[in-house]
């Protein structure tokens, strides 16, 4: 009877070298992702910021004419500018990423905050 050697695999390779990372229950994208979740949640308890909402998605339409969605990583009022601010945390600027950051200045009048 031949002996059978079980086979490991690594673990796969994730596109941009991310490491998907889990804070208070919550999954992120990567490991700086999370890290800005806690700088925010820190800033919304010593009262900067108000109403932190984590992928808030916006619709993206010209003319009538849907496009697609843009899902922001954090989006929260910052109560020093008083202003809300749509933020992204990005290790790597993908077309599609610049596309929809251009649509939402042009559709929304919202300049993405870039972290």
């Amino acid at each position: 009877m031949p002996i059978i050697i079980p086979r490991y695999e690594k673990p796969k390779q994730l596109k941009y070298s991310n490491r998907i990372t889990v804070v208070d229950g919550i999954r992120f994208h990567s490991k700086k992702e999370a890290d800005r979740y806690g700088e925010l949640t820190y800033m919304q308890k010593a009262g900067e910021i108000k109403h932190l909402e984590l992928q808030k998605s916006f619709e993206l339409k010209v003319n009538g004419v849907k496009i697609g969605n843009y899902r922001a990583d954090f989006y929260y009022l910052d109560t020093q500018n008083h202003e809300w601010v749509v933020e992204d945390v990005k290790g790597f600027h993908t077309h599609v990423y610049r596309i929809k950051k251009k649509l939402m200045l042009a559709v929304h009048g919202v300049r993405i905050r870039e972290v």
